[in-house]
């Protein structure tokens, strides 16, 4: 069903754009009858929203990779840095909330862990909508942040680092075998910035991976149960994830494919002071406009990362 509305939004979009350079070349044609300004400027706002229209379908030509399509889990955890790196977060799961919010994608917190003092040290959101995975991938690695920290007593400037985590939701992840004597499964209390569903209880779940390290928790569900099967799952997709990259890897290597994956690096800066940037490094799109982008307007990021050869 997600499949088939996918597509029904595809068609009822070209049929739209379809229409407006019909009637762009109707306008056309009635003002070389006669030199109208309305009419000027209807085509103006005609051809605005066609380029519009056309660019946001031609990104979702490039979102032809397997797992573009699914639902994914965004992970933001906090750098070296103690309260700064907390505090910067914190104001990415604020930008990444807003952005979702704006594309109308549904999330939901799985497990949140507050910073000792502000912020957050570590989160995980759930996001469901189509493409999740495509868009949200661009994001994956460190995000560094320049200011003038309002924690410093003598006021001076400070850089903070935050690394997010993409990882798709798979469909067949069920198949993958995890052995129990591999699993450290620790139960604690629930807290943080979970809303209602967030419960008092010892019904948290934090599930370590021995043999991989990876460590997954889930806090939202009411019971100790549904926590432990919300966190085997996440697990799950995580280990195929590592299992796919590790394919890639070896692919490279049979190809002689030196070039380093950008998963885990330094992707983009946010300076407040001494100017007002935020960069990307991958693509070099910038723009001076920090607050903007803080309150989730990404798009243009997005989009250079997806328009560029940047390997994700």
């Amino acid at each position: 069903m997600s499949e088939l509305n996918n597509l029904e939004d595809i068609v009822n979009t070209n049929k739209e754009i379809k229409e407006l350079i019909e009637n762009a070349f109707l306008t056309v044609e009635i003002l070389e009858l006669e030199n109208d300004d309305k009419l000027k400027m209807e085509l103006e706002n005609n051809l605005k929203v066609i380029n519009d229209k056309l660019d946001a379908a031609y990104l979702l030509t490039l979102l032809n990779s397997p797992y573009d399509k699914n639902n994914c889990i965004l992970e933001i955890h906090s750098g070296a840095g103690g309260t700064e790196a907390c505090d910067w977060a914190l104001m990415l799961l604020r930008m990444y909330l807003r952005y979702f919010e704006n594309h109308n994608f549904k999330y939901e917190i799985m497990s949140y862990t507050e910073g000792e003092e502000v912020g957050v040290k570590s989160v995980a959101i759930k996001v469901t909508g189509p493409y999740a995975y495509g868009y949200l991938k661009c994001e994956k690695g460190v995000h560094r942040l320049v200011r003038l920290s309002p924690f410093d007593a003598n006021n001076k400037r400070h850089t903070s680092f935050a690394s997010v985590e993409v990882i798709p939701e798979f469909q067949d992840s069920v198949n993958i075998e995890i052995n129990e004597k591999d699993l450290k499964i620790d139960v604690y209390r629930s807290s943080g910035a979970g809303g209602q569903h967030i419960n008092t209880t010892d019904s948290a779940v934090r599930i370590t991976h021995l043999p991989t390290k990876i460590v997954v928790s889930c806090q939202n569900q009411r019971s100790q149960i549904q926590n432990r099967e919300e966190a085997m799952r996440i697990l799950k997709n995580k280990l195929q994830l590592l299992a796919i990259e590790k394919q890639h890897q070896e692919l490279n290597e049979v190809k002689g494919d030196n070039m380093i994956t950008s998963f885990g690096s330094q992707i983009r800066s946010y300076v407040m002071h001494p100017y007002s940037m935020v960069k990307d490094h991958r693509t070099n799109y910038e723009t001076s406009n920090v607050s903007k982008v803080l309150d989730g307007d990404i798009d243009k990021f997005i989009e250079s990362v997806l328009k560029s050869n940047v390997t994700i």
